[in-house]
């Protein structure tokens, strides 16, 4: 079993036990259930940089990345630097993040929020909604065509928008559907974590003008991310460069200035 599949069937097991405690007509009754959602396809369009910065503590490759960054500072922070977005991990057993990560996101920051899941059932869909988030992950890699339109289709029947995760050709011709927003091309291999940016140059050309296409992981370099636009990316998502620091949103504020800087010289 590689990771991908231990992260699925341990989500599975999780679902059972959280239904148990709080079905779905709880989180329905939450008062951000009916907060109108803001729109990340909108905020890359018109950002001059594209970023999408994450939080997460730990990674299975990095069981510790930061686990001494408090959320809402992390989620003002980014704000105040000027990125487009944020990417939150709620996944708690091999990310150390949880819904309440998300809420406190929501509470100090007027941006709009993926949450950073593994998303198998409509119920994480209720969830990510009553905690905040805007923008919903649906991973290729680990859902079936059929069971990521269902999914898709429950997104944006509660407004929220559809970022799809492919890592290749295949998967993603298999999901280009009108329920998908964003496209984000994942340069790491989910199964060995391997990182490779070429695997977003060699599928930028296979996305559809409809999508708006964003790279994912591996991005560290402002001459990287600067490549990556002029070649056609909208949007930038970054997680362990800036959680590696002391101060993230410092971290973050000072590669959105060299990334203008890069483009200026280019």
């Amino acid at each position: 079993m590689d990771i991908l599949e231990r992260i699925v069937a341990q989500q599975a097991q999780d679902l059972i036990r959280r239904k148990q405690s709080f079905p779905e007509s709880y989180w329905e009754s939450a008062p951000l259930f009916n907060r109108p959602c803001i729109s990340l396809k909108s905020a890359l369009n018109e950002s001059s940089t594209g970023i999408i910065a994450e939080f997460k503590r730990r990674s299975p490759s990095k069981p510790s990345i930061n686990f001494k960054a408090q959320v809402s500072e992390v989620a003002s922070e980014y704000q105040a630097a000027g990125i487009s977005g944020m990417s939150v991990l709620t996944n708690g057993p091999f990310f150390g993040g949880s819904l309440e990560d998300l809420s406190q996101a929501r509470a100090s920051a007027n941006m709009p929020l993926l949450r950073k899941e593994f998303v198998i059932d409509p119920y994480q869909i209720t969830e990510a909604k009553a905690h905040g988030a805007d923008v919903i992950l649906l991973i290729a890699a680990c859902l079936e065509p059929a069971r990521l339109r269902m999914l898709a289709k429950k997104t944006k029947s509660l407004g929220m928008e559809v970022l799809l995760e492919v890592h290749n050709e295949a998967e993603l011709q298999a999901n280009l559907i009108p329920e998908v927003d964003l496209i984000g091309v994942n340069n790491r291999n989910l199964k060995t974590f391997t990182v490779n940016v070429q695997t977003s140059l060699d599928l930028l050309q296979q996305i559809p003008q409809e999508f708006t296409p964003i790279s994912e992981s591996g991005l560290s370099d402002p001459k990287t991310v600067a490549m990556l636009g002029q070649a056609g990316f909208k949007g930038f998502l970054m997680g362990e460069h800036f959680m590696r620091s002391e101060n993230p949103g410092e971290a973050a504020a000072a590669f959105v200035n060299a990334l203008k800087n890069q483009r200026n010289e280019d």
